[in-house]
């Protein structure tokens, strides 16, 4: 396994040493190599023919991209990365990136530090793929453990690009969720987290409330990946995060900012899921102020807020109420291939909207072959069906439905067991 930079394979002599970055002109030459992989249809999984061959092109194109990460010019770096990022969103790739992994997580590293804010944006999404293609496990996290301080220190410069800032925050949430192993990893990440959307909170001295920031969908994404982390924390945890938020998340459904009142609304209705799997009979001290104010935003009129604005929030906010106040949701089918997999809670709901936002149009492939993805949704080992055995398969909608159900929440109390073991162990200490 390397541990340095450097490259026994240059590919003819194509790709140069390491330089020190500049914004010159990137050449023809290198320009095109990055082109040709960055375009997913060049990736051509039917042919049959010469397989071993176009597997061995394919990789030669990959470890170019690799070098061209280190290349001198801006552009070229940045077409490298997003060349990398279609790679991994179209193919799984596990072997030939854990052999790379040092080298990989040293040079997004170094994208993350010396790059414009287009580049870190790249840097950081490829992070996250790479988290997701190695799975739980040493190897994702190293990858997180190397990263996590530059993704913290760019989050945290309040004079570095809003868009680098939260995709890294983005980042940092997707690589705990697959790879933090310890449970303080986990705890120290959403306390980081809570840290930036509370200040979203209202404020006395403001004159709506709230700060008047342009920070809104950093402190926005911070809340949606803080209860992404949420969703795999020890019940006694969990029990703690309800006592403390469920009374001050409302407030953030006066906000300004269309979609900081729909994540908060959705926020609410997966807060209330967890609190009754824990208690049955939960119920919320100031339900009836907060059912008024839900049902205010579904059939919300207000002249000066956008037709298509109140479109989408009088549609989620009906969902939320029926969350809220009659335990229901809009369950719905994700196909992919011959398999179908049944979105019936507001957490299930969450998870897989973060992994289509890092997968794109990959997610219905990674549903399909990459067995962590599989694992976290309990859709079991790959699975390949021929003809014959689809035709004979009679299991009924509803059946599928309860069985991804059960397998969903089976899943979730395990890994909360586990770390409640885990939280244990550590007290001990």
């Amino acid at each position: 396994m390397p541990k340095s930079k450097k490259r026994s394979n240059r590919g003819g002599g194509q790709h140069k040493s390491v330089q020190p970055f500049s914004d010159e002109d990137v050449s023809i030459e290198t320009l095109s190599q990055c082109s040709n992989i960055s375009d997913t249809a060049s990736f051509d999984e039917g042919a049959e023919v010469d397989e071993e061959a176009n597997l061995e092109e394919f990789e030669y194109k990959l470890k170019g991209l690799i070098d061209s990460m280190l290349d001198k010019s801006a552009k070229t770096r940045q077409t490298a990365l997003e060349g990398l990022r279609g790679a991994l969103t179209s193919k799984l790739l596990y072997d030939f990136i854990t052999e790379r992994r040092m080298t990989l997580t040293d040079s997004l590293e170094r994208c993350l530090k010396k790059g414009n804010s287009a580049e870190q944006c790249a840097a950081a999404s490829l992070a996250s793929l790479l988290c997701i293609q190695v799975g739980a496990g040493i190897e994702s996290e190293e990858v997180f453990k190397n990263l996590k301080p530059i993704l913290k220190k760019i989050i945290c410069d309040g004079t570095a690009n809003l868009q680098a800032r939260t995709a890294c925050v983005t980042t940092l949430g997707v690589c705990c969720f697959v790879a933090a192993d310890e449970i303080s990893d986990l705890y120290s990440t959403m306390e980081f987290l809570e840290n930036l959307f509370t200040t979203s909170y209202p404020k006395e001295e403001t004159k709506n409330g709230f700060h008047n920031t342009h920070s809104t969908s950093l402190h926005m994404t911070a809340l949606l990946t803080w209860t992404l982390l949420l969703t795999v924390c020890p019940a006694s945890e969990v029990k703690k995060i309800l006592e403390k938020h469920l009374p001050k998340l409302p407030s953030l459904l006066s906000c300004e900012d269309v979609n900081m009142r729909i994540t908060a609304g959705e926020t609410l209705a997966l807060l209330f899921e967890l609190a009754r799997e824990l208690e049955a009979d939960f119920e919320y001290d100031d339900m009836d102020l907060l059912t008024k104010k839900l049902k205010a935003l579904a059939t919300d009129g207000n002249k000066h807020r956008a037709k298509t604005e109140k479109k989408k929030q009088r549609s989620v906010f009906r969902d939320v109420l029926k969350a809220v106040e009659e335990r229901d949701f809009p369950s719905e089918t994700v196909r992919f291939g011959p398999e179908r997999m049944y979105i019936d809670s507001w957490v299930k709901k969450l998870t897989y909207d973060t992994f289509k936002e890092i997968l794109g149009s990959g997610v219905q492939y990674h549903l399909q072959t990459n067995e962590f993805v599989r694992d976290v949704f309990e859709l079991g080992p790959p699975v390949m069906f021929d003809a014959a055995t689809l035709k004979s398969m009679k299991i009924s909608r509803f059946e599928r439905h309860l069985y991804n159900s059960a397998a969903f929440k089976a899943r979730t109390k395990a890994r909360s067991k586990l770390r409640d073991k885990r939280a244990d162990v550590g007290e001990m200490f």
